[in-house]
């Protein structure tokens, strides 16, 4: 009876010993790693340029004053349509409009004002430039906001360009550090990034020619004008 006890004591003994061993065989090295920043600048062409068409119509009848307003933006979209242009609404509102009397020192209703804003953009100037001019003048039709950008589409490609040589300087900038301990830099272990994107260019008013003047070169092309991009990215790198 006592050799079973110590034979089964032996063999536990040397399974926690064996268990131990390969605990310790099966873990792994820590990794040194560091962390740095990097950074890269480049540029994005401004290729767009958009204006907004503003409808306004009055009527003391809330419906009519709605469809008064939605029969002008039909007209709008059925000249734009055929032009290589993007269309989207951006407001639409129907209210009570008032005007304050004087002589009866009171509030005076006018009737129900409708307000559809439609924003038109294109990548030539002259097509913005030919609908401007189509509008212009007409009843209850304004004209505003005109201004030169740089589309989400070369935003990300102007990114996506950097993004590479904002990893390669902080590489670098790891490798300076590691230099200091006598260290290599190993493999990339983790990266994330921000962007400083191109804010739109928008007066309240413009013309072609000031458009022209503010965004182009002689050619007279807006393209030529170009937004700065920043990338930065925050990268783990692992030390050898």
């Amino acid at each position: 009876m006592k050799k079973t006890i110590i034979w089964i004591a032996s063999v536990v003994g040397m399974g926690a010993v064996l268990a131990l061993l390969f605990g310790m065989l099966s873990k792994k090295p820590q990794i040194e790693t560091v962390s740095v920043t990097g950074e890269c600048v480049t540029s994005a062409p401004k290729d767009r340029t958009a204006i907004t068409l503003r409808v306004e119509t009055l009527n003391k009848n809330s419906a009519q004053s709605v469809r008064d307003a939605t029969a002008i933006v039909q007209k709008i979209n059925e000249y734009v349509k055929t032009l290589p242009v993007e269309v989207q609404t951006n407001q639409f509102n129907s209210y009570e409009k008032t005007e304050w009397d004087n002589e009866a020192h009171k509030s005076v209703k006018l009737g129900i004002e409708t307000t559809i804003a439609v924003e038109i953009s294109a990548k030539s100037v002259d097509v913005i430039e030919q609908i401007m001019s189509e509008f212009a003048g007409q009843e209850n039709i304004y004209s505003e906001n005109l201004r030169v950008y740089t589309s989400t589409l070369e935003t990300q490609k102007a990114i996506e360009k950097c993004m590479a040589g904002a990893v390669e300087n902080a590489r670098v900038r790891a490798q300076t550090l590691a230099n200091a301990d006598g260290r290599k830099i190993g493999k990339l272990l983790s990266v994330s990034y921000g962007a400083n994107t191109p804010e739109v260019y928008a007066p309240r008013t413009m013309n072609k020619m000031m458009v022209t003047a503010a965004t182009a070169d002689a050619s007279g092309t807006i393209m030529s004008r170009e937004s700065e991009v920043a990338v930065s990215v925050s990268a783990t790198f692992e030390i050898k």
